[in-house]
């Protein structure tokens, strides 16, 4: 590859706004159910209201002779529409047991919610009443709901598996080490932690809308999803019809958070049924519906070890967790756990490591990917039993993590786990936290409140995390048995005119991609980013691609937009060299301009040359008309990215009540592209974060109902809730893409949930061992108060 002096133009790591925000502000921007789409039928789910039973009867001549009502189906009606189950992406162990999973249960509901019929008619309120007039029977049954009781199989949900354990996945590269680790260990804590069930709560519900072609055979699925491309495949291979005469397009979509990384039982129902009917077909969540119909994300039970030295130091890290799997599989149900399992032991050194993951069914909405997906997990129990370390050692928690971090000379880092850590230089990043929020002062603060008495303690909580993300390379996504690979793909073409069109593969969702590729473009071809157009999301236009979760897009699909835009700019530089009989070694490049070294009046815009490889008249021999490139990047490994939260808090003791006073920030992503599209991901995150630690959960009673399907009862944090957040960042690039960059997405919901709760414990570690699990709501404190006190 010939290198170009002076191609950069400073665009990345400006603050610039978001060029998509204008459209979504003003209520331009167009989502799934905002389109018009003349003749489309609706359809509606009769849903179980148990959460285990067998279904004995279903009523439909009610329904049926409902105003506006064209049909209604239960799933003997609709089973020769299918060619297979709703797809499960990730068979995490050759002998995983899976129950089958079409769109309509068959004979059983195993959750609340499940659907059981179908309701098609004209509008969506006729539906909406017919739903009400199906008249199901059921013989309800006991429902399995706590996992560790799951485990012991009295109550079987999958007859058909003869248990409710789907599969044990175990990783112990030592298992001698380990053991001689905790014998010959001078301390060991043992922790047990629960991620409870979280409700992802997109701003906008799913919706998604089938519209056959005049003719017939072709169909575009319209979609509010996160994975159009590989929505796209999962349907063919579900429904049966052949993946090219099927176009998946996202609209502009409002969230996902890995809610809308699925294929849903909607999504077939509606091409299934533009196909049996031949007119568009449609459907749109209602809110409280889809607190049951999405998935949940977490649902885990965690038992952690930690061995150390007398120094504290670790010699060994344990972890055995049970992962709730919920009704059924969803497309990477199984495998969330797995994105975890190989950071239970953070950003610290340990010689040993082994890690164990049971899933488990129970009769609960499915789960799936939420935001972090495995690596909240990960970070809330290496991190909060680091605390616990600390306070067995006898050391402050900011000491006993520098005491073992990962050295910054052992990077690339081998880790016990089997992963290749790829850059990292945590003490000073942990250095500049501390620092920034002022922790001696803090620290003498609390003594202070102490000393006088007072029953308002301030708490400070560190959490120190590390994350593998940027979902690749392939191979290693083959060795977990993940059925997909981890590569992206990008095109990049500049117009005659001398515009420039970027096709990405990747499903924005909220994280910008519009300003960012066309930032990376343009500070390759030093032009202005308003000359570059960002196409995505729509299976015709981008026929290739792995669309956006994991916190990959940046790394992969950023990294082959650059690619590409050096392939155009290398065949530009071949022509230019060929018009100013040059050789291409003499040319440099500066603000879309070639010139000749040292022949100042020897220049060619780089407009220019692209209306000659439009036209073809001068190339070099053998050089192809027209200036574009492709190139799909399979990354060779993983980024890691990493950072010091800390968390300020007022407990009241009289009442339990938490006040998040302080929240400090400083990531590691790597170069930032634009600062401003950081910090709005890094504030996303740490709501979300703080939401888990403070205020949501899933509840569900011992008959497997969710009690607060509303947003009347579950909590989600506003503004209101919220300090505003104080953030900082270092730069240690990854040698593992062309960017150096590492992902962002996730970082907020990852390390807040720890940093808040290690807050809460310390605000009152002096009135004794306290425990208290999330959500730390006011009557969860107040009650771990007294239960030390009694």
């Amino acid at each position: 590859m010939t290198t170009i002096a002076n191609a950069s133009s400073g665009v990345i790591g400006q603050p610039m706004l978001r060029r998509e925000d204008p459209k979504l502000l003003s209520g331009e921007a167009r989502f799934t159910d905002d389109l018009k789409i003349p003749g489309a039928l609706w359809i509606g789910l009769v849903r179980s209201p148990f959460a285990n039973a067998k279904i004995i009867s279903i009523d439909t001549q009610d329904a049926k002779a409902s105003p506006g009502i064209v049909a209604v189906y239960v799933a003997s009606d609709l089973q020769s529409e299918w060619a297979g189950p709703i797809p499960s992406a990730w068979q995490v162990t050759p002998d995983m047991k899976s129950p089958a999973h079409y769109p309509l249960a068959s004979g059983k509901a195993n959750y609340v919610g499940d659907p059981v019929a179908v309701v098609v008619g004209n509008s969506p309120t006729e539906v909406a009443d017919a739903v009400a007039l199906v008249d199901v029977s059921y013989e309800e049954l006991p429902a399995v709901v706590d996992l560790e009781e799951a485990l012991t199989d009295a109550n079987v949900i999958h007859e058909e598996l003869g248990t409710n354990k789907c599969y044990v996945w175990e990783l112990n590269p030592n298992p001698q080490g380990i053991e001689d680790a905790f014998k010959s260990a001078a301390h060991v804590v043992k922790e047990r932690y629960i991620q409870q069930r979280l409700i992802p709560a997109a701003m906008e519900p799913r919706s998604v809308a089938v519209v056959p072609s005049p003719m017939g055979g072709d169909y575009t699925l319209y979609s509010a999803t996160q994975i159009p491309h590989i929505l796209k495949v999962m349907t063919a291979l579900t429904v049966g019809i052949s993946e090219s005469k099927i176009r998946v397009i996202a609209p502009s979509v409002g969230g996902g958070f890995g809610s809308k990384l699925d294929v849903y039982p909607e999504e077939l129902l509606c091409l299934a049924l533009a196909r049996k009917h031949k007119v568009p077909v449609r459907w749109t969540e209602e809110r409280t519906e889809g607190a049951q119909a999405t998935i949940q994300g977490r649902g885990q039970v965690q038992h952690i070890e930690l061995a150390a030295d007398k120094d504290g130091k670790l010699l060994g890290v344990r972890a055995d967790i049970i992962a709730d799997m919920g009704g059924y599989q969803q497309l990477i149900t199984a495998g969330v756990p797995l994105l975890g399992a190989f950071l239970y032991h953070g950003a610290y050194h340990t010689p040993t490591y082994a890690f164990k993951c049971t899933g488990v069914y129970t009769n609960k909405t499915p789960t799936d990917a939420y935001r972090g997906a495995g690596r909240p997990e990960a970070t809330y129990a290496i991190e909060r039993a680091m605390d616990s370390l600390a306070k067995t050692v006898g050391v402050d928690p900011a000491e006993i993590r520098r005491r073992n971090f990962i050295p910054t000379e052992s990077f690339p880092y081998n880790s016990p786990a089997g992963l290749v850590f790829d850059s990292g230089n945590y003490g000073p990043n942990l250095d500049q936290a501390l620092t920034a929020v002022g922790y001696d002062t803090l620290r003498a603060d609390q003594e202070k409140r102490r000393a006088e008495g007072s029953t308002k303690h301030l708490g400070i909580g560190l959490s120190f995390f590390v994350e593998m993300c940027g979902l690749a390379p392939s191979r290693v996504l083959a060795s977990l048995n993940y059925a997909a690979g981890g590569w992206e793909s990008a095109t990049v073409r500049i117009l005659p005119t001398s515009k420039v069109q970027v096709v990405t593969g990747t499903a924005p969702h909220g994280q910008g991609h519009e300003t960012v590729w066309a930032m990376i473009v343009a500070d390759k071809l030093g032009i202005s980013v308003d000359d570059i157009e960002v196409l995505h999301s729509d299976t015709s236009i981008a026929p290739h691609g792995m669309d956006t979760y994991g916190s990959r897009s940046l790394s992969v699909g950023g990294s082959a937009v650059h690619i590409a835009t050096e392939r155009v700019l290398e065949k530009a530089q071949k022509i230019a060299a060929h018009l100013l009989e040059a050789s291409e070694d003499d040319l440099e490049y500066q603000g879309g301009i070639f010139s000749v070294k040292g022949s100042p009046d020897k220049t060619m815009p780089l407009a220019a040359i692209a209306f000659e490889a439009f036209t073809a008249h001068n190339l070099p021999d053998g050089l192809e008309p027209n200036l574009e490139a492709t190139t799909t990047w399979d990354p060779p490994n993983f980024t890691f990215p990493f950072g010091s939260h800390i968390a300020v808090v007022e407990v009241d003791e009289e009442t339990g009540k938490v006040e998040l006073l302080r929240y400090m920030a400083v990531d590691d992503c790597g170069p930032r592209v634009n600062p401003l599209i950081v910090e709005g991901q890094i504030h996303g995150g740490l709501a979300q974060g703080i939401g888990q630690a403070l205020y949501e959960e899933a509840v569900y009673d011992s008959a497997g109902n969710l009690l607060n399907a509303t947003f009347a009862d579950y909590l989600l944090p506003s503004a209101a809730e919220l300090p505003t957040f104080e953030l900082g960042n270092t730069v240690t690039p990854s040698p593992t893409n062309p960017l150096g960059v590492k992902g962002i997405g996730e970082a907020g919901a990852i390390a807040s949930p720890p940093a808040v709760m290690n807050a809460i414990v310390d605000a009152l570690s002096h009135i004794g061992p306290i425990q208290i699990e999330m959500p730390a709501s006011p009557e969860r404190v107040w009650k771990a108060i007294q239960a030390v006190r009694a």
